[in-house]
């Protein structure tokens, strides 16, 4: 018969075990990705093998990918993401959730009876994540393509949209109906991803099938990347006259430092580290024309003012995103566009084009269109866009090379 006492022992003896087990178990690193379009991420995986070309990127894409073409799951990482309906704006949320892998970035289109076949920042930024910390990861992403901070995700402590002058002016805000919807809209997504995060944090298992509760968990940091409606928000943001030193994005900086801190008092983690991807469309500001810099440069700047405000100095930082932008695939999208302008012109009959005279059918501007093309563009040119490049221009591109290098970079930002 076993004795009471030797009973007593085992208990003992387990719940040491059970102690070291637990203490054992780091906790779970949570992290926030949020934003507009390019958070979604439009780089489609057939443009992916690229990357290997590339020493930069060659150990990601290994990471990626396994030795006999299939795609890994990164280990001991996990994602939940909110986002529309295959991916529209006009569609209910969807939650979208398992361990790390391709698929996670925008879901247009999506069969959801197999794996999504885009990325964006969240699959280098998990396996960077993971190569440093070796501990469980959770990464929170919440996405919607053209969003914008001064409505969309306007955060409480900015107060309500107020209608400017060009709003005013064109009569934007005027009826019951339009003030209704304004203010249905202002904040929306911001409260849309405070409640998923919320949503997520109080069932962690549903997402970390071995989350173990005793092992805990720490918001260990928030990545954003958004910006591109609002720099093109001339209603917003108008320009200031000649003799105005200021920045006409002012209100961008205001309304970032608004919602770092409510963020941060919403999710109850006061130092809470941020990430902000600066826009960097279009490359680096050198290699602009003028009538663009006139726009970038100011954007930037107040895109990464925040990290620069001594409240914020050390646990916000700016990301520059410019240097990743892939130049030779930009000359390739330029001369598409170049292409697009000529069988626009020609299906106009534009007076100083080849069709002046209408004369042209159909057919006849297609061969045209065709022979244009071999002349504009190099095969060595054509090989590249069909290898590299998968989206236009405000998405990057659709290069999984160079979302990649951008989800790396908020990675190490918060890591250091």
């Amino acid at each position: 018969m076993i004795s009471s006492r030797f009973v007593a022992f085992c208990i003992v003896v387990l719940s040491i075990i059970s102690s070291v087990d637990a203490a054992d178990k780091k906790p779970l690193k949570v992290f926030i990705l949020a934003g507009q379009s390019n958070m979604e991420g439009h780089a489609h995986v057939r443009v992916i093998d690229y990357m290997g070309e590339d020493p930069k990127t060659a150990p990601l894409l290994k990471a990626m990918k396994k030795s006999d073409g299939s795609y890994r799951k990164i280990p001991n990482t996990y994602i939940s993401y909110l986002t529309g309906e295959q991916g529209r704006l006009n569609m209910p949320n969807r939650e979208v959730f398992g361990q790390l892998e391709i698929g996670f970035g925008n879901q247009g289109g999506r069969n959801y009876d197999k794996p999504g076949e885009k990325i964006g920042p969240e699959l280098a930024f998990g396996i960077t994540m993971q190569q440093e910390l070796d501990q469980p990861i959770l990464i929170i992403k919440t996405a919607w393509g053209g969003q914008s901070l001064h409505t969309d995700y306007r955060s409480p402590s900015s107060g309500p949209y107020v209608p400017s002058q060009n709003d005013i002016e064109r009569g934007k805000f005027e009826t019951a109906e339009q003030k209704r919807e304004l203010k249905e809209k202002t904040g929306l997504r911001y409260r849309q991803m405070i409640e998923h995060v919320q949503f997520v944090l109080g069932d962690i298992k549903r997402i970390v099938p071995d989350y173990d509760p005793s092992q805990g968990y720490e918001l260990a940091g928030f990545a954003w990347f958004q910006g591109f409606n609002d720099m093109v928000g001339r209603n917003v943001y108008p320009d200031l006259p000649k003799d105005n030193p200021g920045n006409r994005f002012a209100k961008y900086s205001e309304w970032m430092a608004n919602f770092i801190r409510d963020v941060r008092k919403d999710l109850k983690a006061p130092k809470l580290p941020f990430v902000i991807g600066v826009m960097g469309v279009g490359g680096e500001i050198e290699s602009m024309e003028p009538r663009q810099q006139q726009t970038h440069i100011p954007f930037r700047a107040a895109m990464a003012a925040p990290a620069s405000m001594p409240n914020f100095k050390g646990n916000v930082f700016a990301v520059q995103t410019g240097p990743f932008w892939d130049e030779d695939l930009a000359v390739i999208d330029e001369k598409r566009g170049d292409l697009r302008q000529k069988a626009y012109l020609l299906r106009t009959e534009n007076k100083n084009h080849e069709n002046a005279d209408g004369k042209m059918s159909k057919e006849d501007q297609r061969e045209f269109l065709k022979e244009y093309e071999k002349k504009l563009f190099s095969q060595e040119e054509l090989d590249l866009e069909a290898r590299a490049k998968s989206n236009a221009g405000y998405h990057y591109l659709g290069s999984a090379k160079t979302y990649s290098l951008i989800g790396q970079a908020f990675a190490i930002a918060l890591l250091n």
